[in-house]
């Protein structure tokens, strides 16, 4: 197989009659986990240019692994501060646990709206 570089920087590889890019995958190991993949769903369906541009760089996992890791983290500073603000603590689970878990059910679930609008889907949260 005969090997040519484009000028766009990229390599190709003749299969057949065809110039194929040589496309080369990271060697990334960290997961992209729940919010990678919803993540990548989005571009896949909203911005398909961008998506293959990823793939066509070999960033796609790497970009998605980083994506998850921030909504991670977000969403754990965004539950601590909703705990703190709306004094949800331990002498509240210690002494009413079935209040404790609703409101921490209410706090995650609106702390996860707050990271899939900001970080998966890119609307402006007002």
């Amino acid at each position: 197989m005969e090997n040519k570089t484009n000028i766009n920087g990229m390599n190709y590889v003749l299969a057949g009659d065809y110039y194929i890019p040589n496309l080369k995958l990271s060697n990334e190991e960290r997961t992209i986990g729940k919010y990678g993949r919803m993540h990548r769903d989005y571009l896949k369906e909203n911005h398909p240019m961008r998506f293959n541009h990823l793939i066509l760089e070999g960033q796609l996992w790497t970009y998605l692994a980083d994506l998850n890791e921030q909504a991670q983290n977000r969403l754990q500073l965004i539950i601590r501060q909703m705990q703190e603000a709306e004094s949800v603590t331990e002498e509240l689970k210690a002494s009413d646990q079935l209040a404790w878990v609703r409101a921490m059910n209410s706090i995650h679930n609106r702390a996860e709206e707050i990271i899939l609008r900001e970080l998966i889907y890119g609307e402006v949260v007002v």
